[in-house]
């Protein structure tokens, strides 16, 4: 099963503050952990909504809202993809994990739906190709 990890943004990465030289080392040890366990499969720190946008959609309308965003406890500051057999093993993984705030924050996992999920269809094998050409 594969997972995202979702590391909640702080006013301090909104900010656009680095993080110290102690939890980057930290991440680097834990994230060098996560790879040779074979967990990790991608991962990285997004710059702050200032410097995003959103497209939001009404019907076949779209809009374009610019960065930044108000709500930092609705935010992603950074992210990781891993592998693991389950929600648990998930879990146990990112209990390790430094914390990415100097103070309080916050994790999300959620699982990454798979093709099989969505059963037999034209378009799923088309979806498949795709992956397939992603892979090569």
């Amino acid at each position: 099963m594969r997972f995202i990890v979702m590391v909640k943004a702080s006013k301090d990465s909104e900010a656009g503050k680095m993080p110290s030289e102690e939890l980057l080392g930290a991440m680097a040890k834990f994230n060098e952990e996560l790879v040779k366990a074979g967990v990790m499969l991608d991962g990285n720190g997004l710059q702050p909504s200032s410097k995003g946008a959103r497209v939001r959609f009404a019907g076949n309308k779209r809009s374009v809202v610019d960065g930044p965003f108000a709500e930092t406890k609705e935010l992603v500051a950074g992210y990781w993809i891993i592998q693991a057999k389950n929600l648990a093993e998930a879990v146990e993984w990112m209990k390790r994990c430094p914390n990415p705030h100097e103070d309080d924050g916050e994790i999300e996992i959620r699982q990454l739906f798979e093709l099989e999920d969505f059963g037999e269809s034209p378009a799923i094998d088309h979806h498949r190709r795709l992956e397939q050409e992603l892979k090569s």
